[in-house]
């Protein structure tokens, strides 16, 4: 893993995260959400992963650029669920990479929706590829499904060679106050006292990710199902797509904790768990 210091990082251009895994997305200060698209290059072909809107597509394409991938050596494009910040851009990266073989890949439940943002591409599900995505090198992306995180087809995308996990809204992060690789000060790790900092610090990074996926995941069953999902998978950092890189492991536990344990996710914080219908509605409505 490449070390990447805060004070080294360079928003305006590309960064490189991993071995050939470069962030080519952008920042915003006016945003609280802010948008990672990755591209994976091995040799002389590449990937881009969650590859953002239509607006940020002059920034992204600019910063895959500078990483000196030719547009036309990218074969395919990859997205982990059907949002328009993730798939808002596939006709601008259809047009300028021209190739008649470039495929659009993703889970089936997604296709039906991504199908209107395409213009001209193959798209390919993933059990089409027995979830997993080739290289010429035999390099291998493996996919893993994480149904209803946040939606129906959402899957995260692992490398094994740089041990980086793409983990779509997972882990992923609301806030103003954004860097790419989140730094968690030591007295931060392990604090409960989310709702009023006691180092009287002005943002909380955790608070940040426990209210997105409180507004974002469905409800805990989902979240909990899939964060379980993922804990098999060896990975050493996670790059999710929106917030935080997060590489350290008493960070990952710290957040896998909470996460895991927040009662009030989606529709879990609307409705209670012992809600039952009231069928003598449907009399009353029903039989006027």
């Amino acid at each position: 893993m490449l070390e990447t210091k805060r004070v080294e990082i360079d928003y305006e251009s590309s960064v490189e995260i991993g071995e050939g895994i470069h962030w080519v997305g952008f920042y915003d200060q006016q945003s609280g959400l802010h948008c990672n698209p990755y591209l994976i290059v091995d040799n002389d072909e590449a990937v881009v992963v969650d590859g953002g809107s239509r607006p940020d597509f002059p920034s992204v394409m600019l910063k895959i650029l500078q990483t000196g991938i030719a547009p036309n050596k990218i074969t395919a494009l990859l997205y982990q669920h059907y949002d328009p910040d993730l798939c808002g851009s596939i006709p601008n990266f259809e047009r300028i990479i021209n190739r008649e073989d470039l495929k659009v890949i993703s889970a089936t439940e997604n296709l039906m929706f991504i199908r209107h943002y395409s213009v001209s591409s193959r798209l390919v599900p993933l059990h089409k590829l027995d979830y997993q995505y080739t290289f010429s090198s035999g390099r291998r992306l493996q996919f893993v499904k994480t149904p209803y995180s946040h939606s129906a087809g959402s899957f995260v995308t692992f490398d094994p060679k740089s041990k980086i996990l793409f983990s779509s809204d997972l882990l992923g992060s609301y806030g103003t106050e954004w860097e790419l690789f989140l730094n968690l000060r030591p007295d931060c790790v392990d604090c409960f006292e989310l709702g009023n900092c006691p180092q009287g610090l002005s943002n909380c990074p955790i608070n940040d990710i426990l209210n997105f996926h409180r507004k974002i995941m469905p409800s805990c069953k989902a979240l909990r199902y899939s964060l379980e999902k993922i804990l098999d998978i060896p990975f050493k950092v996670i790059a999710p797509q929106h917030g935080s890189i997060i590489r350290e492991p008493k960070d990952l536990k710290y957040i896998f904790r909470l996460l895991t344990s927040i009662p009030d996710v989606g529709i879990d914080g609307i409705v209670k768990d012992n809600h039952n219908f009231k069928f003598d509605k449907l009399d009353e409505r029903f039989n006027s």
